[in-house]
């Protein structure tokens, strides 16, 4: 566990972070450099810094004592900055396409210095301004196929895979999803936040006991699965894309668990846009089928190619698998359209929704769908009917 050492660390700002890039020689001597502290999500510091004269450009990504989306009463763990770069080059070695290079990290600092992608559009400011990034679920496909096949027992051999679960224990930031996604929702929580017009269907969600059953089991599972190494925050705001790259970033989340996890998160924040988006509707339902689909050709290929566990390597076996982790994947979609309505850290795609009346509709589908997608992923046997229950109540 990495202990903050006030004497080491100390928060960077735009010029210390440009002296932090100069002392490890990242850039030409003759640099011209210029330094945004960039970072709009909950936790931590992102320093974008341009070299102008040669066009080049890195990022410097620090973590922060506490929450900064609330501050410091709510103290966090520096060990997540080591988490999280770990998780990057684990990840950029099993699927480098789809992963930034890091360059240097430091675990004093809790600093991670890695490829500039600011070339590259946040998946889910692009989705929100008409994008639709084609080939983004492919990509997603196959990221999800190669990052959970080769992290797992199958794919790593069962002590490797021991050794990855104790490197990757993460209670602290575990507990941050344990709470904001499988416990707060569904009670009258001081995290949560909704409109005041929501507060009916929220207290109806409140009071419906086989829902929380089904949450409950959702959440043992999370707890007990450690099936695989999860990016454990993959929405669409943890993406970045054009029409030809995707790339995954900030796995903080990161740890040993369910692999439907992952394949839920995806899931569900595509199905945003397509609650949202009734221009492109048919594209993001395609997204979903897409992410599947390759999901599921290429897990398979792998586990026929490079399975470690011999008698495991059966049609019946792999076939287990997949259902488990599809039925898992839909309970999971199911806790994050719920959380991001009525919970904590909600999402842009309905927030952003100006229409009052527009946004509320929109809340109600995607309480619903989640509502829907909890209690009834064991009866939802493929991709067909899943699709299906989301058009019927979109």
């Amino acid at each position: 566990m990495t202990v903050l050492n006030p004497l080491i660390y100390q928060p960077l700002n735009e010029k210390t972070a440009i002296k932090q890039a100069l002392d490890l020689k990242l850039f030409p001597e003759d640099a011209d450099l210029t330094c945004k502290e960039i970072g709009d999500g909950n936790l931590n510091l992102v320093f974008h810094i341009v070299d102008q004269k040669h066009n080049q450009g890195i990022i410097i990504k620090q973590a922060l004592p506490y929450a900064k989306v609330v501050g410091e009463s709510w103290p966090l763990t520096l060990h997540r900055a080591k988490i999280e770069a770990d998780a990057l080059k684990t990840f950029g070695q099993i699927a480098p396409d789809y992963v930034p290079k890091v360059y240097y990290t430091d675990d004093q600092l809790a600093i991670t210095v890695m490829e500039d992608l600011s070339h590259l559009s946040i998946a889910r400011k692009g989705f929100i301004q008409g994008e639709t990034f084609p080939l983004i679920s492919l990509h997603l496909g196959e990221y999800l196929a190669k990052t959970l096949f080769y992290t797992s027992d199958y794919g790593l051999g069962s002590g490797a895979k021991k050794e990855q679960v104790q490197k990757f224990m993460n209670p602290e930031l575990c507990k941050i999803t344990e709470d904001l996604i499988f416990t707060d929702p569904y009670f009258d929580a001081e995290t949560n936040e909704f409109e005041e017009d929501m507060r009916p269907a929220v207290e109806e969600l409140w009071k419906d006991e086989e829902l929380k059953f089904h949450v409950n089991v959702l959440k043992k599972i999370f707890l007990t699965d450690a099936e695989v190494l999860l990016h454990g925050d993959l929405h669409t705001g943890s993406m970045f894309a054009d029409n030809q790259q995707t790339k995954i970033i900030d796995p903080e989340f990161a740890f040993y668990g369910p692999a439907g996890f992952d394949i839920g998160q995806v899931f569900a924040n595509l199905l945003f846009q397509v609650i949202v988006n009734e221009k492109h509707r048919d594209v993001f339902i395609q997204h979903v089928e897409t992410v599947w689909n390759v999901f599921q050709v290429q897990f398979s290929q792998l586990w026929e190619k490079e399975n470690k566990e011999p008698l495991a390597n059966t049609t019946s076996f792999l076939h287990y698998h997949l259902a488990k982790y599809f039925e898992d994947a839909l309970g999971y979609t199911g806790c994050e359209l719920i959380r991001r309505t009525i919970g904590l850290a909600h999402v842009a795609d309905l927030d952003s929704i100006q229409d009052e009346q527009t946004r509320l509709a929109a809340k109600q589908k995607t309480l619903e769908l989640g509502k829907n997608l909890i209690k009834k992923r064991k009866e939802i046997r493929d991709l067909s009917e899943f699709i299906r229950t989301v058009k019927e109540i979109v």
